[in-house]
């Protein structure tokens, strides 16, 4: 299997990467979306600390 390379040419100032990122993981099933928040704070906690499920902030995305 061959790696294709992806480019995209666009001005700096024009690139909205956050939206872009927002776009992408709403795009992407939620199951894979909690695994990869999930993946995230496992990298943040030291070893033996488990995450923190007392806080739950829910807020509405719009793309």
């Amino acid at each position: 299997m061959k790696i294709v390379p992806v480019v995209r040419k666009a001005i700096l100032k024009e690139i909205d990467e956050e939206y872009e990122d927002m776009l992408y993981w709403l795009s992407r099933p939620p199951q894979e979306r909690i695994a990869e928040v999930t993946r995230l704070i496992s990298h943040s906690l030291k070893p033996g600390q488990t995450m923190d499920k007392t806080v739950v902030v829910k807020r509405k995305l719009h793309p």
